[in-house]
């Protein structure tokens, strides 16, 4: 994969801009700002989909596949991490001299303009942001905004509005979150992940005191996490906002209840304001928190804010139910990390009533897998009652000799709980054939496991079709 050279300077225009990988979540979310902006947009993605199409529709030429020609006339390339150095689109790019931005730097040509809020944090960035975006919609706001995921009751993942904020999923994972000018940081959280980028937990935590010292109105972070407590105590920022359950939080949570949609009653300002959201979850409790302290130190009403946030119903791969066959409800989510799996699937306990949790995981990233698998086995065992561990998706990283899912499975303490599947199918298949009416299934991870989805339902369609084959699996 490649590595964005993030020092270099954003040309002060861009002419026509070609996106390779334009079909993904974030992607797509720009290239749309972008045409919203009277931008040419042209880009390419391995394969075809809606998110493709409506982008043609919206303007864009958009092409099938990676080839040298796609690149026509475009003066500005825009790429991902995920990008192989020899993708054909880039070599030519780079044998014209073209600019390649990274799309964190195409994002600050745009974003940099406006009155930015940005929100960073190992988990919960995408509903943070989600929460926000609606809660000012329903305030009369009309911001701008890109997340890392479509916002559900907006159908959309970006948009350009006419408001002077724009609200943004600030990507901390190589440091390209120190690209914008932020006014407003939100930090939900600071875990010790991404290491492959930044080598070490201190220097993790650096990054964001450097990330929360820049921004030029407000800090809104996280009371409760313990790596925020400690970026929290090195801040010289001069207006600092603390949320969560810790007593001393500025917006504290409490009388949090999680069976079904969770509801609970913010304290700020030495008064109290009841809430309740339309999505399941203790961590979305304090999501709230955090978008709460955002609006209200951006200058809402307080009893505004909290009533705005109650019209939230989630965003895209979190929590995401895509249908419901024979009885089986088959949820995604985007659940890449311990905590995050953790999250999700408590969530999932509160609704699932009397069913069980069979949990569908797909490890993301080798050297997370190599550096959690005992983490991940331990969280899954204890909040699913079965586990079905697909192969890693690499992603931007090279394979690691004997680092595949395997590696997860082999550290349940108890090897009935789990089953190791390498082959999509088989995996579907044998899924099916263990789940129950009132049972959830949920594939968890950031990879491209929710394509295993139509498979799961096809598969539970068709149950007893594939009862035999998946008895053959049960074993491994």
């Amino acid at each position: 994969m490649i590595k964005p050279d993030l020092t270099l300077e954003i040309p002060a225009e861009l002419g026509a801009v070609h996106f390779v990988g334009i079909g993904g979540a974030g992607m797509s979310g720009i290239a749309r700002l972008f045409l919203k902006a009277g931008v040419t947009v042209t880009g390419s993605d391995r394969t075809d989909s809606k998110t493709a199409q409506k982008l043609r529709d919206l303007g864009a030429t958009v092409y099938v596949g990676h080839n040298a020609a796609n690149l026509g006339d475009a003066d500005t390339l825009v790429v991902t991490s995920a990008l192989w150095p020899d993708n054909p689109e880039l070599v030519l790019a780079q044998q014209r001299g073209l600019p390649v931005l990274h799309r964190s730097q195409a994002l600050a040509w745009l974003v940099n303009r406006r009155r930015l809020v940005s929100v960073a944090g190992a988990h919960g960035k995408t509903t943070s942001t989600g929460m926000i975006v609606n809660a000012l919609i329903e305030l009369g706001a009309d911001p701008s905004f890109v997340n890392g995921g479509v916002i559900s009751a907006l159908g959309t993942s970006s948009a350009w509005g006419d408001g002077e904020l724009f609200v943004l999923e600030a990507d901390e994972s190589d440091g390209s979150f120190l690209l914008y000018d932020t006014a407003v940081a939100l930090i939900t959280n600071v875990d010790p992940d991404h290491l492959d980028h930044y080598g070490s937990k201190e220097a993790v935590e650096d990054a964001f005191v450097t990330f929360a010292d820049e921004a030029s109105e407000l800090v809104v972070i996280s009371s409760d996490d313990a790596g925020a407590v400690r970026v929290g105590s090195r801040l010289a920022a001069s207006r600092v906002l603390t949320f969560g359950e810790a007593a001393d939080a500025d917006v504290r949570v409490h009388s949090i209840v999680a069976e079904g949609p969770v509801s609970f009653v913010l304290e700020y300002l030495g008064q109290s304001y009841a809430g309740q959201l339309r999505i399941p979850g203790i961590h979305n409790a304090l999501n709230a928190a955090g978008a709460f302290a955002v609006l209200v130190g951006t200058g809402f009403d307080p009893a505004a804010s909290v009533a705005a946030l109650g019209a939230f119903d989630g965003t895209g791969r979190r929590f995401e139910l895509h249908d419901t066959v024979r009885g089986v409800s088959v949820y995604d989510d985007y659940a890449h990390h311990p905590t995050e799996v953790d999250a999700a699937l408590t969530a999932a306990r509160t609704v699932v009533g009397t069913g069980r949790i069979i949990a569908v995981h797909q490890p993301h990233l080798y050297s997370r897998t190599q550096l959690l698998a005992g983490d991940f086995a331990e969280t899954l065992e204890r909040t699913a009652d079965f586990t079905v561990v697909l192969d890693v998706c690499g992603a931007r990283e090279d394979p690691v000799p004997g680092v595949t899912g395997a590696l997860v499975s082999e550290r349940f303490a108890d090897p009935s709980k789990v089953a190791y599947i390498d082959n999509w199918q088989a995996a579907a298949d044998f899924t099916a054939s263990i789940a129950e009416p009132g049972d959830f299934v949920i594939t968890l991870g950031c990879g491209d496991v929710n394509l295993i989805v139509p498979q799961l339902l096809a598969s539970l369609a068709a149950t007893p079709a594939v009862a035999a084959a998946a008895d053959s699996v049960s074993g491994e």
